[in-house]
């Protein structure tokens, strides 16, 4: 359900490029968040490094909400970078497993497909 890779880059080196194979893939970033300081505005402590990326291909989007408007619920996708135990992660949920909670959205399942490839070599180009 979950791809997730670790790294020796630091969290900001992580997403710096992060951001670059995003762009390389003909995706982009909707949105990022820096999960601690956000946490922080709302008074919340929390001190563990995390970055979440909302990234996209809206042709690619356009196409599976096409079959289902349910699946807007699961997009856009979400990367995150994050530290645990010293080490630094990249990770995200795996878009076929996550069509597969929507059953009108069968027919899109090879476009879900298309994404998780595009989704993993993003990641593995970040490490």
């Amino acid at each position: 359900m979950a791809y997730v890779k670790e790294t020796s880059k630091t969290v900001d080196a992580a997403v710096t490029d992060l951001t670059e194979a995003v762009a390389r893939h003909k995706f982009g970033v909707f949105h990022s968040y820096d999960l601690p300081a956000k946490m922080a505005e709302k008074g919340v402590a929390f001190d563990r490094a995390c970055r979440i990326l909302e990234v996209c291909n809206p042709r690619q989007a356009a196409r599976v909400l096409e079959t289902d408007m349910t699946v807007s619920l699961a997009l856009p996708c979400r990367i995150s970078v994050y530290e645990e135990g010293g080490v630094t992660k990249i990770g995200t949920l795996l878009p076929k497993a996550l069509i597969g909670m929507f059953p009108g959205a069968a027919g899109a399942a090879a476009l879900a497909g298309e994404v998780e490839t595009e989704l993993r070599a993003m990641i593995d180009e970040a490490v």
